[in-house]
């Protein structure tokens, strides 16, 4: 059997680098190997380690979470071709703005690497020593935080800064004003208890890694968008070379994350397979499936029918004015608004 037992130090490790990973002036995390290709960080035993822990579930009869970022495909704005009529008019600061607050989003995961989460051994009939969701505090969720927000103290930045590097690439030195970062977005907790037969501190860190699944859902997509825009050869035609290296970074970001969401999708995977004590009646026990799914399921109707109504609603106003102040104001937002699909906010 493979090994399935990893310390803190060994999820944390990184391999030997042939050189570090520095671009637009920064160091970043990471690094290359001797023929030039990205390797991730503190991916040297965790990759080895999810693919232990995932065999392991599938002996057990589970499986991952299914779930993948294309259940958030839906309406978007600005999408495609709306940001691209937007940088093609001079208006590049809606793109710029997104890469900047993506940053900003992406630094708060370092709060990862610094959160100590209940050990759900203690609330289990099984042993998970050998699980993914036996190591939460051993490392795995840490180095998950440091991927995202970097190690400031050691001057390497992670995907917070990777953002900023590559939007420094595309646009250069610009005179745009840093936007305002949304206070969150996972979805409001309004504190009310919904699965009250487990320990409180187990439904909120249940409810946290839903919701940080879906936060790399969404991000998955922006990926994509930010990717085909920055290799569009009609855009950004001053700084092609820079543009290609931009994207680059992003496809850098998406190895990065691909072990984060393996991760939080096999971790919320073996917590449906437990058996939970259910709090005050010794002796009894809830699947851990009846306390994910319909967690998940609220989760997934905020995230698919409320949130991104609102959202593009929202966008949609803040754009009509930037638009408007444009020269050709008038006529650039029909164009605009032809591009888009609409839904009423309200619906």
């Amino acid at each position: 059997m493979s090994q399935r037992h990893f310390s803190a130090d060994e999820l944390l490790a990184s391999h030997d680098y042939a050189r570090p990973q520095n671009e637009a002036g920064f160091r970043l995390h990471g690094g290359h190997d001797a023929e030039g290709r990205y390797i991730s960080p503190r991916s040297l035993h965790r990759s080895r380690a999810i693919e232990a822990w995932s065999e392991g579930l599938r002996e057990r009869g589970g499986e991952p979470l299914q779930a993948d970022a294309s259940l958030l495909e839906g309406i978007r704005c600005p999408n495609f071709e709306q940001m691209k009529l937007l940088l093609r008019s001079g208006l590049g600061q809606t793109f710029w703005n997104t890469l900047t607050i993506t940053g900003h989003i992406e630094g708060r995961g370092r709060i990862l690497a610094e959160l100590e989460f209940p050990n759900f051994a203690d609330h289990v009939v099984q042993d998970i020593s050998d699980r993914a969701v036996g190591h939460l505090n051993g490392g795995l969720l840490r180095a998950h935080g440091l991927d995202e927000g970097g190690e400031p103290d050691k001057g390497i930045g992670g995907h917070d800064v990777m953002w900023f590097a590559l939007r420094d690439l595309a646009f250069g030195k610009t005179d745009f004003e840093e936007p305002g970062i949304p206070e969150r977005i996972a979805r409001p907790d309004a504190g009310e208890r919904r699965a009250p037969q487990v320990a409180e501190p187990i439904e909120r860190t249940v409810v946290f890694l839903l919701n940080l699944l879906m936060i790399e859902f969404r991000a998955e997509l922006g990926f994509q968008l930010t990717e085909d825009l920055l290799r569009d050869p009609e855009l950004f035609e001053d700084r092609r070379r820079d543009a290609e290296k931009a994207a680059e970074l992003v496809e850098r970001i998406r190895l990065d994350e691909e072990i984060h969401v393996t991760s939080l999708r096999l971790i919320l995977g073996e917590i449906r397979g437990l058996d939970f004590k259910v709090e005050g009646k010794p002796g009894e026990t809830v699947s851990g499936a009846t306390l994910v799914d319909p967690l998940w399921s609220g989760i997934v109707q905020w995230a698919t029918v409320h949130q991104p109504r609102a959202i593009a609603d929202e966008q949609r106003r803040v754009l009509s004015k930037r638009i408007l102040a444009h020269a050709d104001g008038e006529v650039l937002l029909e164009r605009f608004e032809s591009l888009g699909e609409w839904v009423d906010a309200a619906a």
